[in-house]
Order: structure tokens, then sequence, then C-alpha cells
């Protein structure tokens, strides 16, 4: 191999490490023809996990490199959030069995369809832009702590030496569960994990809460909040956020929320672990 595609070559294990994937799209636009990528397949140095995406040869396929990959050599604007957000920050107790292996991604674009042929024990579950207005932009590594958080979004790191992935604060992920409750069994669900809510920022909920779309999302949010008493619900400023007018049926005979004008279902209680 002569020392120019020598060089590309390094540079491409070096872009790719352990754990990252590049998709044919990625090699094309950064100068690898079919051919060469083929060859370097042949030789041993790629292998193809799924049609059209590459890693190096004796990688690690990982949920975590394939979010990195989208995020950073994608540039997808896409972001861990919602059940799994929570899932990573610990409260995987209070999730239904089985969800835990599912990967809930948000974000304006759809993933590549190579995501959902990967041979991963996790599967990927993309849940649109979520109920948050807040413009997206890809997440390279030169964004910023501080432009993530007025997001409600925060660099996470799965484990040690791994790549740190965009995910959803807890305040930004709750908000996202909450909207995409459309039973009894998730409103559960939800009320379990804002039981562990005791540490969320009020400035940031207030931020989120304005720029939720979500009527629904916003007022279950609070009602369950009040629900548990959280101390950070007093000091929410929600003077500019809009819940809407008139009652809103969660769920069938429940009984409504005398604030937040939302059906609770009566037994919640009950299934709180």
């Amino acid at each position: 191999m002569g020392d120019q595609n020598s060089g590309k070559l390094n540079r491409l294990l070096t872009e790719l490490g352990d754990t990252c994937l590049v998709s044919s799209r990625w090699l094309r636009a950064h100068g690898y023809s079919n051919s060469l990528v083929a060859r370097y397949v042949g030789s041993g140095w790629l292998v193809s996990p799924s049609r059209g995406v590459y890693m190096r040869q004796g990688g690690r396929l990982q949920w975590n490199g394939v979010v990195r990959s989208l995020q950073a050599g994608e540039g997808m604007p896409l972001h861990v959030g919602g059940r799994f957000a929570l899932t990573l920050q610990g409260h995987e107790h209070y999730l239904r069995l089985g969800e835990a292996g599912t990967i809930t991604l948000y974000g304006p674009m759809r993933p590549p369809g190579w995501v959902s042929k990967l041979p991963l024990q996790e599967r990927f579950a993309f849940l649109g832009k979520g109920p948050l207005d807040m413009p997206a932009a890809p997440f390279t590594a030169e964004v910023s702590e501080s432009v993530l958080s007025g997001q409600g979004l925060a660099w996470y790191r799965v484990g040690p030496g791994t790549d740190a992935l965009v995910c959803s604060t807890p305040e930004r992920a709750m908000l996202e569960l909450c909207d995409g409750v459309s039973d009894a069994a998730l409103v559960y669900e939800a009320d379990a994990l804002m039981q562990a809510m005791t540490t969320l920022r009020p400035q940031r909920v207030g931020l989120l809460l304005r720029h939720c779309r979500s009527i629904k999302a916003k007022r279950l949010f609070l009602a369950l909040a009040d629900r548990h008493r959280h101390a950070w619900l007093a000091h929410v400023p929600l003077e500019d956020v809009d819940l809407g007018r008139g009652k809103r049926a969660l769920v069938p005979g429940g009984r409504l929320h005398p604030t937040y004008q939302i059906t609770l279902p009566g037994d919640l209680d009950e299934h709180l672990v």
C-alpha cells in the first residue's frame, strides 16, 4: 500500500478508535472511495456490522459508540432522552421490566436505517423532536457544557475511557417521559420516577416548561411534582408558562388534580415502590 493510502488508513483507524462507526456517506465525504473501502475490508482492517456502516477490525460494537458516531461523525442532533436518559442516571429500578434495553433518542431527524440493523442486544427507539421547541445543532466536541445546559442537556460518560454523549438532564428527561404518557401504566411509571426527583433545579425546570409545547406534559410533570411535595417546585418560575385552558382527561375515571386540572389514577399510592 502506498504511503498516501497508508496515511489515509491510519487516519481512519485513529478516527474510529475502539467503538465508533462510520457510514458509507461519511467515508465518501472524506475521500474514501468505495473501491478503497472494499480494499480495507478485504485486507481485514475494517468490518461491516451492517450494510452501509463500518468499524475497525477488533472494535467493540456498543450502543454508546453508535450514539456518539451519530452525534459526532454523522453530525446528527440526536440526543439520549426520556426513559433511557433516566436509566443512565440511576433510575432503572423504577422502569418497566424490559424497557431498560431500549435507547430512546430524540431529535429533528430520524437515524439512518443501518442503526436498527446492527447486531446489538439493545434496540433504538426514535421518538421525534419531543415536546420542546428548542433549536437543535450538531453535538460536536466543541459544544460547551453551558450551551447544552441551556437546553436541558449535558455531556455524559457511560464508563471510564468512553466518549461523552449528549443526554437529557433529569429535568428534560422527565418532561420527555411525561410527553409520552398515554395510559395509567405509564402514569404509574412517571409517578414513581418523579418521587425520586428530589434535587431538580427550579430555574432549569422553569426554562424547559416555557419551551415545552405539550400542555399534557407540563401539567402531568407539575401535578406529579406537587403530589410528592418536592421543595424545588415552590421556586419554579411559572409566570410565563402556558398551561392551556380547560381540563385534561389523561385517564378515564381518574381523579382531577385541583391545581393543574389533569386526571391522575386514583390508586397511584398503591403502585409506588
